[in-house]
Parts: structure tokens; sequence; C-alpha cells
């Protein structure tokens, strides 16, 4: 019988191998003046370089310490996402594929800090003159894994408040 788990970590796999296929498309293809609008007036791909963490937080950070303890605090992060994976059989769906995307995404941004020391992001929202920080497709699946992990968790909580 296939185990559940090997589903999740199959949904992680492919989260990583669609990012890393997307940056690498992104570095070989687009240059950093490039700009493609995809819809006009809200996104655009673009490439960047993110020596921080999610949304380009301590980008600007001179420490020597950042990328190591950056990259420290990732594989933390996907050993524990790794491990809860692997203990948990109860686990229901939302909460399996929102721990699936979220390993996925982390594994995917922990491989550019280990081998290049930085992030290549490339999806770019705006509308008018506001705009948020670039990002790529680990950070999506993290942003969307933690968004069905709060849903579930609300679930939960108005499910328990109906039983009693």
């Amino acid at each position: 019988m296939f185990d559940f788990r090997w589903k999740a970590y199959g949904v992680s796999a492919l989260v990583f191998v669609l990012d890393r296929l997307t940056k690498w498309i992104v570095d070989t293809h687009v240059s950093f003046v490039d700009s493609y609008r995809v819809i006009p007036g809200f996104f655009d791909i673009v490439r960047s370089q993110n020596s921080g963490v999610a949304f380009g937080i301590f980008n600007d950070s001179t420490s020597e310490w950042r990328t190591t303890l950056l990259v420290i605090a990732s594989v933390a992060a996907v050993a524990v996402v790794s491990v809860m994976l692997w203990r948990s059989r109860n686990l229901d769906r939302l909460t399996l594929f929102g721990l699936s995307l979220i390993l996925g995404g982390a594994a995917g941004n922990v491989f550019d800090r280990i081998v290049w020391g930085k992030v290549t992001d490339f999806l770019l929202l705006y509308v008018r003159d506001y705009q948020w920080p670039a990002f790529n497709m680990a950070d999506s699946a993290i942003v969307i894994g933690s968004g069905l992990l709060m849903l579930d968790m609300f679930r939960s909580k108005r499910q328990a408040a109906n039983v009693s």
C-alpha cells in the first residue's frame, strides 16, 4: 500500500523541481534590466536577487553571518516540517498538503542559499505606484501552504465549537 507520507513528499519534490526550473529559466533568459509584462498594471516577470529572507527582509544586512544564520534556520525548518510529515498519521488532507507545500518551498529556497548565497526572485505584483517585493515559486508555495494550515486551524476551531 502506498503510504500517504510518500504522496506528501512527492508534492514537496514537485514544488522543489518547479521552483528550480522556473528559477533556471529566469536566470538564463531574463537579465536584471528586463521586465516582461504579463498583466499590464498588475503583474510582471523581472529578475532580482535576494540575500535576505522572504520579501527582501534583511537583504540590506552587511553581517558576515547573515547567510550562515539563514541557511541554519532554513535547514532546521526543512527538518522540522519533514519530521512533522513523517510522524503524523492523523493529518487531514488540508494540513498534509499545506505542510507539503511549505516543505517544497523551503527546500527550494534553502538550496539557493546553500549553493549561491542568495535566492532568485522574479514574480512582481503591483498596482499603480504600490508594489509587493518580488518573489518566486518557492515563496508562493510557502504562503499558500501557510494559508492552508491557517484555514484548517480555523475550520478545526469552528468544528470543535459546533460539537461542544
